[in-house]
């Protein structure tokens, strides 16, 4: 069973806002790691239905820089929203970064965009149709 995925933050004050604010998702818990000198946080939907975020703060982390989109091992996270466009107008208001407007990959297919979070996160937007 997939459990979480965990992305490293530079800030976890910030990140925790942009989640859960945007994304609607619940700080389920969040605390101490001191054997790694690092902090991290749980975040999940409020239905719990999906997987959840584990962000990790590493203290003695002194470069923060996201590769260049080619150069990246990971490549997104993905979320489903209810409306594209909404959400869109939304980020752009909290100048959230959009890498690209919504689109379509084929006719019948979900309207889908994307946007990075405060580190350089790319985010998938889903909306299905």
């Amino acid at each position: 069973m997939f459990v979480h995925t965990s992305i490293r933050t530079s800030n976890m004050d910030k990140s925790i806002d942009f989640y859960t604010k945007l994304f609607e998702l619940k700080l389920v818990s969040r605390r101490e790691i001191p054997q790694n000198n690092a902090e991290i946080a749980f975040l999940r939907d409020s239905e719990a239905k999906g997987s959840t975020l584990e962000l990790t703060f590493y203290r003695n982390q002194k470069k923060f820089i996201q590769a260049d989109y080619e150069d990246r091992v990971f490549d997104h996270l993905a979320f489903e929203v209810k409306d594209i466009e909404k959400t869109i107008a939304a980020m752009r208001k909290e100048k959230v970064t959009i890498t690209d407007e919504p689109f379509k990959l084929s006719a019948t297919g979900p309207m889908i965009a994307f946007v990075e979070d405060p580190d350089g996160t790319l985010i998938e937007l889903i909306q299905r149709t």
